[in-house]
């Protein structure tokens, strides 16, 4: 139930006209009648003299607040931003700490008034941000209970970057048990307080581990967009997928063999024998090049073990194994097939 139809409850139960309780209140009935069609709200200090006035406590009058939606939040949002561009800041300032009064409810308003609050802030480099920050960071802790997992996360990201501009590091650091352990975002932020209390090798790896696993997001990507094209037979589209996965796997230095090897089964596919054994001989000759990604000097803080001699053995039969299977008839018939054989 919102606020004006508490308003327009509990004025009906009284008896009482919109004309009585603005003269009451002192405010216009035109007032009143907006505050029940809910176009505006109360002034903060007339709540418990309406209260009063209606017989109710203070906590009724505000029941509404445990109803507030997310979209009804924006809105009063909405209305900072705009105000923030016209009006002083402390007029705004004030203005905002009267609607986390009115709905002390809502993690969804106190998370985001204090953080558009405190960027105006931070943009405006003014003297006295000393002044107001202290009630943004009680914001921000006040709703990293919250039970909605955005909110709580978005308070933590929020607490973290804050002391680490204050080169709070350890401080810094507690807000990241709020981070999901599989989220990169976490591992991001503790290589950067690694990076800043000096253990360079400690934030080097996760920095790498990063990049590596951002490669693989990226690649297995790029692989379900390319089934989706060969499934719709967009061969063009397939032929303009490899060339990127190509351009991916140099870019992050993975070696040449997966360079090479995206492009194996699109040449199968298309039967395009002269492409397909080109990419055959390519891979054969560089096996080992499928751990070139452990030479990199990109992923040099990691710990990455060499592949065994066995392992690039599996490769190669793999490889040779795919030859003699139907998929790849066309080309047996072909000279350069038993070539293959005995690389």
């Amino acid at each position: 139930m919102q606020i004006g139809t508490i308003i327009r409850k509990y004025r009906l139960e009284k008896n009482l006209t919109q004309e009585e309780v603005s003269m009451r209140l002192g405010v216009t009935a035109p007032a009143v009648n907006k505050w029940e069609k809910g176009n505006s709200m109360p002034d903060i200090t007339l709540l418990s003299p309406l209260a009063r006035l209606l017989d109710i406590t203070l906590d009724t009058l505000l029941s509404h607040t445990d109803s507030l939606s997310d979209e009804e939040a924006n809105r009063i949002i909405v209305t900072a931003h705009k105000k923030l561009k016209i009006e002083p800041f402390e007029t705004v300032f004030s203005w905002a700490k009267e609607q986390l009064y009115i709905y002390p409810n809502s993690d969804f308003l106190v998370l985001y008034m204090a953080r558009v609050l405190h960027s105006h802030l931070q943009m405006q480099e003014s003297d006295n941000e000393a002044e107001y920050v202290p009630y943004f960071v009680s914001c921000y802790q006040r709703v990293l209970e919250s039970g909605e997992e955005r909110i709580k996360s978005s308070a933590a990201d929020a607490l973290y970057y804050y002391y680490m501009g204050c080169d709070q590091f350890d401080k810094a650091e507690e807000y990241l048990d709020y981070f999901s352990a599989e989220n990169p975002e976490r591992k991001r932020k503790l290589a950067a307080v690694y990076r800043e209390t000096g253990r360079k090798d400690e934030a080097l790896q996760m920095y790498e581990e990063l990049l590596y696993s951002g490669y693989q997001n990226v690649q297995l990507t790029f692989h379900d967009i390319y089934y989706f094209a060969l499934k719709g037979e967009d061969f063009e589209k397939a032929h303009q997928i490899v060339e990127k996965l190509r351009r991916l796997a140099q870019l992050f230095e993975m070696g040449e063999y997966h360079e090479i090897s995206s492009g194996l089964e699109l040449a199968m596919l298309e039967k395009d024998s002269d492409r397909f054994f080109e990419i055959m001989q390519r891979l054969l000759g560089n096996i080992e090049s499928i751990s070139g990604f452990t030479k990199s000097p990109l992923y040099s803080h990691m710990k990455l073990k060499q592949p065994s001699r066995e392992y690039y053995d599996e490769v190669r039969q793999s490889l040779l194994g795919c030859l003699k299977e139907e998929q790849c008839a066309f080309a047996q018939g072909d000279e350069r097939f038993d070539a293959l054989l005995v690389k």
